[in-house]
């Protein structure tokens, strides 16, 4: 399976001037664990994760000060929509992450999860099953 097959579409896009706080309401409307971090003075595309954020706030810094340019990770490792859900979880196991952007001809085009590759490879999830009384 493809890359292009597992990943989402639906990304969601923030500024580096967003506040943490501001960032964290958007990726739990959206229910993502990432967003992209649109940034042309930090060199382009970042990623912003729950766990950036979280990190911050285990610091003691304030949500509704903080800046997501400041924690966002602009060395990022992309992915392409053609290579398989294999390299996909490789890097990310190499890396050390959970999220890989996907760029298709240099421009965004979805991220793929750890919780995406594992959806590929676990067999859906059944309901579960009434035991008779």
């Amino acid at each position: 399976m493809l890359v292009r097959d597992a990943m989402s579409t639906v990304v969601l896009t923030i500024g580096p001037d967003h506040t943490l706080r501001q960032a964290a309401a958007l990726m739990s409307a959206r229910r993502v664990g990432a967003a992209l971090v649109l940034d042309p003075d930090a060199g382009g595309i970042g990623i912003l994760t729950e766990r950036d954020i979280l990190n911050s706030v285990g610091l003691g810094q304030n949500p509704d000060t903080e800046r997501t340019h400041a924690h966002t990770t602009n060395d990022v490792v992309f992915a392409a929509p053609t290579w398989t859900v294999e390299e996909a979880a490789g890097a990310m196991a190499h890396g050390g992450f959970r999220h890989l952007i996907v760029l298709d001809e240099g421009e965004p085009a979805g991220i793929v999860s750890v919780r995406d590759v594992i959806r590929c490879w676990a067999p859906a999830r059944q309901p579960a099953q009434q035991v008779p009384a």
